[in-house]
């Protein structure tokens, strides 16, 4: 835990200005923060997990993304795995006590053993937590024994559908858990089930759009803003949406240059007002979808008249082949972490329920600090939280490991606040 601990990538502190007054902030105002959230917890519950993606400039750390069927729990410290068990132990017992038989989708990657580690750990977390736990597979039509580079296997079974039930041979479960995020589309083998399915079926990305969910950021990161008395910005990043939009026609190109230069405009107002010298970028990039596919840095809506066609290409696909036509215009915001090699790297938040577990650093050492990590080439390095998440230390500097992974915390948790709220809207406003 030690070395992990003193591995923490370092702010490039030439360029953060004012530094580290943000984490210091949310340090002084911890008591507010953590009564703001169990307020909020008593009124909208969590999803099941969540992983969040984060940027931290220094002078603003901000999600960028919020993936409610998360696929790294290969990557969590395993020194750890009794935090992990007591936190979906915790969710079960106030959500779903008694539960005894959980069915596990995953991605239909049956080839992908990185992936497949992933399925492996979670599975192996949910049995710890007391569960009986099984894999169905929407790819495979006998059972399937997949050997893991980590000495593991897993078996991947086929889905059963009887009436409105969804089993394997020999195991009824009561709740279905999705790890598949359904980015095709929901299969008709689960649709209009009586089991409980989590996250539920409106939580793919063929329906959900990052830009209902950063609306509902918006709205919570004004609210917390408020309470702990700060710039809301500092936490949340601006953002527009474009619809109808043709990479490869070029159709829809005057409303992604409008809204780009306007949000670009929006940032450097900001910069401007806090002293901030650094040149504002947006990301441009699919309104749905994940695995860092169609994503592009844009200093100017003039660059995007300039694309060639390979760029557009890239563009015009997300997860699947499927074509995107929404595009979503987010603020960009800097790294300033990097390792001790001088690669540049992000946190990602994991989270069951409400409960920070950790995470790991997406580093990439082909990537620049306005860049787009998530992508081929990228390595993790896991960070181990203990208790950290919650509970700071005041004597340290803010900047210390204790320090900076609650501020980790704090914003990953705004983030499944909102993501708790976009819940509400598919339920129709029913808690």
């Amino acid at each position: 835990m030690t070395e992990i601990l003193q591995n923490i990538p370092a702010l490039a502190t030439d360029r953060v200005e004012p530094l580290l007054d943000l984490e210091r902030h949310l340090l002084a105002e911890q008591s507010r923060i953590e009564h703001w959230f169990r307020c909020q917890w008593q009124r909208t519950p969590p999803p099941f997990y969540a992983s969040v993606d984060l940027r931290n400039a220094g002078f603003k750390l901000a999600p960028v993304d919020t993936n409610l069927f998360p696929a790294g729990f290969n990557n969590l410290n395993p020194d750890f795995s009794a935090l992990y068990v007591a936190a979906i132990q915790h969710y079960l017992n106030q959500y779903h006590p008694g539960l005894a038989r959980v069915l596990l989708i995953p991605e239909n990657h049956t080839r992908n053993l990185f992936y497949l580690e992933n399925v492996a750990r979670l599975r192996q977390l949910l049995s710890l937590s007391g569960l009986e736990v099984r894999v169905g597979s929407l790819a495979v039509a006998e059972p399937v024994i997949q050997d893991l580079p980590s000495g593991n296997s897993l078996v991947l079974e086929p889905l059963l559908r009887s009436g409105r039930r969804l089993s394997l041979a020999d195991f009824d479960p009561e709740l279905i858990l999705l790890n598949n995020d359904l980015s095709g589309g929901v299969p008709e083998i689960l649709m209009d089930l009586e089991q409980v399915i989590l996250p539920p079926l409106a939580a793919g990305w063929r329906s959900r759009r990052k830009s209902a969910h950063f609306a509902h950021y918006q709205q919570v990161a004004a609210e917390l803003a408020a309470v702990i008395g700060t710039d809301p910005w500092f936490i949340d990043p601006l953002f527009r949406r474009c619809q109808g939009i043709d990479f490869m026609r070029s159709e829809g190109q005057d409303c992604l240059v409008r809204n780009v230069d306007a949000v670009i405009a929006g940032i450097a107002e900001r910069y401007a007002r806090y002293g901030i010298t650094h040149r504002p970028f947006v990301i441009v990039k699919a309104d749905a979808g994940t695995y860092g596919m169609g994503i592009m840095t844009v200093y100017s809506g003039a660059e995007l008249f300039e694309l060639n066609r390979k760029e557009r290409t890239r563009m015009a696909k997300s997860k699947e082949g499927l074509p995107v036509s929404d595009v979503f215009i987010q603020e960009g915001v800097y790294t300033f972490e990097t390792t001790a090699q001088g690669a540049v790297a992000e946190p990602v938040v994991y989270m069951i329920g409400q409960q920070v577990l950790g995470g790991f650093y997406r580093v990439h050492t082909d990537r620049g600090i306005d860049e787009n990590l998530n992508a081929p080439g990228a390595h993790f390095e896991p960070m181990a939280f203990g208790e950290t998440c919650v509970v700071p230390c005041q004597k340290s500097p803010p900047d210390a490991p204790v320090n900076r992974y609650y501020a980790y915390g704090v914003i990953a948790r705004l983030a499944l606040v909102a993501a708790a709220r976009e819940a509400m809207d598919w339920r129709g406003g029913a808690a």
